[in-house]
């Protein structure tokens, strides 16, 4: 299968479950499992320096001289324990299992033919990932790199008049890519959609045996190299402590009574993207309700304030919350305030309206409070 089939299949698969109200997607942070289980199409072998009864193939005794090993598919899984950074970059071990039947031993010779048995692959790898923030609240791209070691069990492998059952082991190497759902219902748990391209590098000599004429067995060796395999998989992740979805904004204040009258103050709260300091348009709803309020009651002062979360340095995210303010302020001069009336403040990340530690991507920390005095 062609791999932009794969991706095709992949994608198609994970459609059902993107619906636009699902839970904010969130750069992982902190420990987190996860567990997947696929199908698995493992690329041809090839069998070579094959020596039975310690003479080696050639186009004359009828041994072969190399032959190609294909299995039939096959099915895989995964389980993983990790690490996320808060910043997109991610951490894991991963521990799995792959298993496909093999199909033919194909030699040219009439020692080719069918082949029976499995060939199961298990073991071990360090992963590194790295999950994209595209704006889109339902779904988080992501790709990886891993390096690891994996057993490669030739299980009852019949292969022509060659007979194996060994296990050799092997430096591997793997690339992945996904997309993580997170699923609203559950904090911190996401359905995973992935795709692996699995290699084990080198060559593995496996001994056996070859059937003798007239009875008993004769001992047969060969090497096996070019082992890919490409994998479509889905499962779960769960992120230990992630941040529960921002509550929504405030809804507009209600009428305000036909006669002015003294008002206790009157708080907004203006919500902005990770490094962002331009409105959405839920914002400008927000800051024109603010300004007619405003005009309605008996205002005398509009306290700006900017707010940023914790993820950039302390001097960035100062000026980041004042370009906030800045932004809020311009707007509600353009609804009609004076901008006399508004005083502008920078918190920066102190204040935060939700406690995170350093680092951390919050969104509700990422604010402009509009109070009316």
């Amino acid at each position: 299968m062609k791999l932009r089939n794969t991706l095709l299949a992949a994608t198609v698969l994970a459609a059902p479950l993107a619906w636009s109200q699902a839970a904010t997607a969130q750069p992982v942070t902190g420990v987190y499992v996860g567990a997947e289980g696929g199908y698995n199409f493992e690329e041809s072998q090839k069998a070579k320096n094959i020596f039975i009864n310690g003479v080696g193939g050639t186009a004359a005794n009828g041994i072969p001289e190399e032959a190609h090993i294909t299995n039939h598919n096959g099915f895989n899984g995964e389980a993983s324990l990790g690490y996320g950074f808060g910043n997109g970059f991610r951490a894991e071990i991963e521990g799995d299992y792959y298993e496909n039947r093999f199909n033919k031993f194909k030699t040219g010779t009439p020692a080719g033919g069918l082949a029976s048995g499995k060939e199961k692959k298990y073991g071990a790898f360090a992963n590194v990932l790295y999950d994209f923030d595209i704006g889109m609240p339902f779904m988080y791209p992501y790709i990886g790199a891993g390096v690891g070691y994996q057993e490669d069990d030739f299980h009852d492998f019949h292969g022509g008049d060659i007979f194996a059952n060994k296990t050799k082991g092997s430096l591997a190497y793997q690339g992945i890519g996904g997309i993580a759902f997170p699923i609203p219902m559950v904090t911190g748990l996401s359905f995973t959609v992935e795709y692996r391209y699995m290699a084990l590098a080198g060559s593995r000599k496996f001994n056996g045996g070859s059937p003798e004429i007239g009875g008993g067995f004769v001992p047969a060796t060969f090497k096996v190299t070019h082992e890919y395999n490409q994998s479509v998989m889905g499962g779960l992740r769960y992120a230990f402590g992630a941040a529960p979805p921002p509550a929504p904004a405030p809804a507009p204040a209600a009428p305000v009574a036909q006669v002015p009258a003294p008002t206790p103050a009157k708080t907004y709260l203006v919500f902005f993207d990770w490094d962002k300091y331009n409105l959405t348009p839920r914002a400008t709803q927000i800051i024109a309700q603010a300004a007619s309020d405003s005009r309605s009651g008996q205002t005398t002062t509009i306290d700006v304030s900017g707010y940023t979360d914790t993820s950039g340095t302390p001097t960035y995210n100062q000026g980041l919350s004042e370009r906030r303010a800045k932004a809020v302020a311009a707007q509600l001069v353009t609804d009609g305030v004076s901008q006399s009336e508004i005083a502008i403040h920078a918190f920066g990340e102190t204040h935060l309206l939700v406690p995170t530690g350093p680092g951390v991507r919050e969104p509700q920390n990422r604010r402009v409070e509009i109070v009316l005095q």
